[in-house]
Parts: C-alpha cells; structure tokens; sequence
C-alpha cells in the first residue's frame, strides 16, 4: 500500500505566522500532491495570513477536535481512552503535537510536515514506500545524554563547540559540511509518511501511551528521542530512513545560517550551494535562535531580503509570485 498524496501540518492556537503561512503554500505549490490540509485546534485569526491561505488553491483548513481525533486511532488500536489522557496531561503545545501527528498519519495516511519547513520540489518522490522518516545531523542523541561513559562525553562536547564554532563564523556551514559524518544521523519527526493504519505509527502511539507520565514531559521524549528508539525494529523494506540531505540540509545550530544576512548574496548560487541535489524540501528549525526573524516575516519581508538573507531567497524561490 502506498502513501496518499496529501499533505498535513498541525497548528495549536488562533494566530498563524506569515513564516507558517509560506511552509504551507510552499507545499501546495511545490509538492505536486491532490491536497494540502491543514490541521486547526482553535479558531484562526483573521487576517491577510489566513486570507492568503483561503485563496490558496489546492490548500484546505480542517478544524479539527483533537480529542475526538485521538478517541477514534485509540479505538482502532485497543488503548480506549489513553492518547486522549495522554494529550490532556499535556501543557506543551509542541508535545500534543506530536501525538497529533502520529494520529493523522495513522488513521488517514499521507504526508506530515512541520510548520518550519520549505518545500522546493515535488513530494511524489516519497510516495512510494509503505513508510519514511528523516534523519538530522545532531550533537545529542538520548543514547549520548544516557550514557556514563567520560569518553562519549568529551567526544560530544567537542563536537558541540565545534558546531558552536562553524554556527556563528560567516559561511560556516561550508565548513560543517567537511565535517558532518562525525555527527550522529538522529530521527527527526518533523516530516514522516505513512499509508493509513502503517505499524511504524500504530508502534508509535503505542510506545506513547507506554512511556513513563514523568518521562512524557521531557523534550524530544514525545518527538525524535521516542521515533528512534523504534525505527530498528523495522526493516529497510518496511520503512524507508532517508539521508539528512532530503528534508534538513541544514542541520540544528547550523540552520542559524538560513536567517544571518550576508552580503551580495544572489538569488540562486548560494542558496544552491546550501541545499543539496537531494533536496525536497528545508526544515529550517523554529526552536532554535529564528523567533527575532519569524516576527519580521511577511511577503514584503522577504522580497526585500531575497539578495541578502538565505530564508528570505528559499521562500521567493519556492513562490515567485508571492
């Protein structure tokens, strides 16, 4: 059974930033997918964001009761009412993200992405498979924050200076490419695929429901620490774990470089050079340092940065016309 060709983002509250905004309409117009639907909690703010995304063809807003949601994938998988104690245990809106996330994917199939993304290329490539996740280049993997050894240690706390280091030098992230394979290849669950009723999320809910209520809390613990402590018990014709370079060219810390302005950058070659040949589409990492820039964005914001900042270049390239 293959993946649908559908696209979904979750949003938890009322107000839509423009940077959001674009993750979506970048999706619709790039991906080559039969829709693009995204997943509402709360009633959205009025506005030109939610305007834009209105007259966005092949986009649809899908308010959603999460409970609901929840009670129905909890039904089908023998857990009755435990996602739904779950979420309601639950402050972050990131975490009950998560659960969300794995529910849709579950019970309809398709495509999940985060908000923090960018698509640049059709997503039918991906369909292909039964399931997918990505994979990110990161410092500290639960099995690293786990660990007792002196020796993982120090080797991870270097490679956290040196990423430090290449995060703040201009171009930096030139010189982390020459260096990557020293990091970890961690799961991330910002961009995950699955036909309806796939084991990876049936697994996935599960484990949810079975981690310990003081661990749930934890970050990642929901997210990627959770997601890669199961993709190994599947095997490589079962699920497809595609390299960093297809959904996080950048990597964390790194993708500061996305947003720090930089001179004389033209539209196309740098912003080439950034990406990689396998590139569908960008996670460019909200969590980290990019909440000053998300604040600026807007379809004036980034016309007039598209020579000076990569961001601002990624979304015209995706939209021209925007």
């Amino acid at each position: 059974m293959t993946i649908p060709a559908k696209v979904h983002f979750v949003w938890i509250g009322p107000a839509l930033p423009w940077a959001y905004v674009f993750a979506v309409l970048s999706a619709a117009a790039r991906g080559e997918m039969d829709e693009v639907i995204l997943h509402h909690t709360d009633e959205l703010a009025a506005g030109p964001e939610l305007a834009a995304l209105r007259a966005a063809k092949g986009v649809r807003l899908q308010r959603d009761d999460p409970r609901a949601l929840l009670r129905d994938a909890g039904a089908r998988l023998g857990l009755n009412d435990k996602l739904t104690m779950l979420y309601d245990g639950l402050a972050s809106p990131v975490q009950r993200a998560d659960v969300l996330r794995a529910a849709i994917l579950y019970l309809q199939g398709g495509i999940y992405l985060d908000l923090d993304t960018v698509t640049i290329a059709s997503l039918q490539p991906l369909l292909t498979a039964p399931q997918f996740v990505g994979t990110e280049y990161i410092v500290w993997p639960h099995w690293v924050r786990a660990s007792r050894s002196p020796f993982v240690w120090a080797r991870h706390l270097a490679l956290d200076v040196l990423r430090k280091a290449l995060r703040v030098l201009p171009g930096g992230w030139r010189g982390f490419r020459l260096v990557e394979g020293w990091y970890f290849p961690g799961v991330n669950n910002a961009v995950m695929g699955a036909a309806p009723g796939a084991s990876l999320f049936a697994a996935y809910l599960r484990a949810m429901v079975e981690l310990p209520v003081a661990r749930r809390t934890q970050p990642y613990a929901l997210g990627p620490d959770l997601l890669q402590a199961l993709v190994g018990q599947f095997p490589a014709q079962a699920l497809i774990i595609h390299q960093p370079g297809v959904f996080y060219p950048l990597p964390p810390e790194i993708s500061e470089h996305w947003f720090r302005p930089a001179r004389g950058l033209a539209l196309g070659g740098t912003l080439r050079r950034a990406l990689r040949p396998e590139t569908l589409l960008v996670h460019w990492y909200a969590s980290i340092r990019s909440k000053p820039y998300m604040a600026q964005m807007s379809p004036g914001y980034v016309r007039a940065h598209a020579k000076t900042q990569l961001y601002s270049a990624l979304v015209c390239t995706a939209l021209p016309g925007l």
